[in-house]
């Protein structure tokens, strides 16, 4: 893999000037010098609007200029899942690194062509997945390391809250799939990286209303002998817009923790109460950090395409269960 010096700022183009466009360039300003960004969209106004007010080193008034700039390092794909792939690609053979917002691709079978593109160009391919990199989810690992609530035998994760759309996420054309593509591919991540194997996955969704489901329950069946539940919805109001209490039961005790990473308290060998940590509670900077140090170095990032392939894959197995 191609690499980029470390005397000079990476340069990043985004590709989309929408909600997280801004929530990433937020998270960069801690990187101060170290990345410059800028903005493309199809409404030129727009992403110059965005590179006046987060500091931008420039705009473009398309997708295409940002790609073939020859200032530009790596490219942000943050359009609706639908022009995920073809922009990934484009990037590449124009020699960029690419780091793709999930879900990454409509159908795990994409992972071939961009894997054979990442060979073919030496630019590399990074999926925004920050729940990877939570606080919440280093320190649950660690506690099933440690085995501190022995043998795992059920995860529960609750991940129920209220969230309005009215934009691409509601047109199953655009988004590729409903809630759970969409939204539950975050806590998807999240239970196939607990340090247990996931081998299958199944499905179960209330009755929609719309074109997309809002909904899903889904199972994940584990090498290790563990099975796991998530309730995944858009449509399920929360506590204080999103407080949810999740467990993880062994057969020497238990670990309860908030979902969004506030607590875990383990019961077990050790009582104990965790708390992650605040300052990156969404991962997002730990996120980042891992993708620069990548680019600079030719190291695989720790989240990589394989891991990313998986997530989509339990995911087409859950719906391909509902369809059955």
């Amino acid at each position: 893999m191609k690499t980029i010096s470390k005397d000079r700022p990476i340069h990043v183009a985004f590709l989309g000037c929408g909600d997280i466009t801004s929530t990433h360039s937020k998270s960069l300003r801690s990187f101060k010098s170290e990345v410059r960004l800028f903005y493309a969209s199809r409404d030129e106004e727009k992403s110059v609007r965005f590179s006046a007010k987060y500091n931008g080193g420039g705009s473009f008034g398309s997708y295409e200029g940002a790609i073939q700039s020859p200032d530009i390092d790596v490219v942000l794909v943050a359009t609706p899942p639908s022009h995920h792939l073809d922009l990934t690609l484009a990037a590449l053979q124009a020699g960029k690194h690419v780091i793709v917002e999930k879900p990454p691709f409509l159908r795990s079978l994409d992972f071939d062509a961009v894997e054979q593109a990442r060979q073919e160009t030496g630019g590399n391919v990074f999926v925004a997945e920050n729940y990877y990199y939570k606080p919440l989810a280093f320190r649950l690992r660690e506690i099933l390391r440690s085995d501190m609530i022995g043998d795992v035998l059920f995860l529960h994760v609750n991940a129920t809250k209220l969230q309005k759309t009215g934009d691409w996420r509601d047109k199953a054309d655009l988004a590729g799939g409903g809630s759970l593509f969409e939204g539950g591919i975050h806590l998807i991540n999240f239970l196939s990286n607990l340090g247990l194997t996931p081998k299958s996955a199944g499905g179960l969704k209330p009755s929609p209303k719309g074109d997309v489901e809002r909904s899903m329950l889904v199972t994940v069946d584990y090498e290790e002998g563990a099975v796991a539940t998530l309730l995944y919805s858009w449509e399920v109001p929360a506590v204080f817009k999103g407080l949810r209490i999740s467990q993880i039961f062994g057969r020497e005790g238990s670990i309860t923790f908030e979902t969004n990473g506030l607590f875990a308290f383990v019961r077990g060998r050790h009582n104990r109460l965790y708390l992650p940590g605040f300052k990156d509670i969404k991962g997002f900077h730990g996120m980042f950090r891992d993708f620069f140090h990548s680019m600079r170095t030719g190291e695989d990032p720790q989240f990589d395409l394989r891991k990313a392939r998986r997530d989509v894959e339990l995911i087409e197995a859950a719906y391909s269960s509902v369809r059955g």
